[in-house]
């Protein structure tokens, strides 16, 4: 850790609009520029330490990330979206507390934190190289001027990089075209190829079984009988019609009886004699 940075012993740091904090004030304001001075939260941290783990294979050294940062505890709020931070000497890979760290920046070309940034660099190109099997090396020179065009595109734009996307950016690098998460399709399509041989392992049901279970009275279902009974109820009311139209017959043959004896011709009833008229002789 450089001398300078440890005249520092205090710092008020705002939350910007982005949800980043970053330093309005310090306790040496002679050798720290608070303009575009930004400074890593706890969660930011823990989340950095997280993305460190997989470097531990290829060289990570954990001294000199601890090096290239100090730490800060929460001391009191100093207004709005503001709070004063004071200066500890706990590690904070170690330490139970919620730590703020600052990157020491003082020297931005030989310091700490440019050690770190080149070391951290070198340990992630270590590890895609193993990774990923490229046509030729990924070198650190190819990967820190594709990172250095980044930023210098956001200074233009003039947008200051906080330090958290600084560190993001080296940490979870990956060649276009390229793609860490590749492994979790061929663990999806393991899972459904076991599925497959699981479904294939399954017993099957032979003919004879089938033709067995049908011939049980046993194992019958209720809406067989229930379809028996409907069949049998249309013969029976078939039978009833045949009756109705038997009868339906005798009844109309009756009616043409009767109706010929209307069409025959009545006998005329007998003349009666005219009676004589009553008195004396004819004369």
């Amino acid at each position: 850790m450089s001398n300078t940075s440890a005249i520092l012993d205090w710092c008020i740091v705002r939350l910007g609009e982005d949800q980043n904090w970053w330093v309005d004030e310090v306790s040496d304001p002679v050798r720290w520029d608070t303009d575009g001075l930004s400074i890593i939260d706890p969660r930011q941290a823990a989340h950095l330490i997280e993305l460190c783990e997989p470097l531990r294979d290829y060289g990570f050294d954990q001294d000199l990330f601890e090096a290239a940062f100090i730490t800060f505890r929460i001391e009191k709020e100093a207004g709005k979206a503001r709070i004063r931070l004071k200066r500890v000497k706990d590690s904070v890979f170690d330490s139970e507390e919620k730590l703020f760290v600052l990157a020491d920046v003082v020297d931005d070309e030989n310091g700490p934190f440019a050690d770190l940034l080149d070391h951290l660099t070198r340990c992630r190109v270590k590890l895609l190289n193993d990774v990923f099997k490229f046509e030729s090396k990924l070198t650190v020179d190819e990967v820190e001027d594709e990172l250095r065009e980044e930023q210098n595109a956001s200074f233009i734009e003039g947008k200051a990089v906080h330090v958290f996307d600084e560190l993001c950016s080296i940490l979870d690098y990956t060649p276009a075209g390229f793609d860490e998460d590749e492994d979790d399709t061929d663990r999806v399509t393991a899972t459904e190829d076991d599925a497959e041989i699981d479904d294939a392992d399954l017993p099957t049901v032979e003919d004879e079984d089938d033709e067995s279970i049908k011939g049980d009275a046993s194992l019958k279902w209720d809406d067989e009988d229930d379809e028996k009974d409907d069949d049998d109820a249309p013969k029976k009311a078939k039978g009833e019609d045949d009756e109705d139209e038997d009868e339906d017959d005798e009844k109309a043959s009756d009616d043409d009886d009767d109706s010929d004896d209307d069409d025959k011709p009545k006998a005329k009833a007998k003349s009666k004699p005219a009676p004589k008229p009553k008195g004396g002789k004819k004369r």
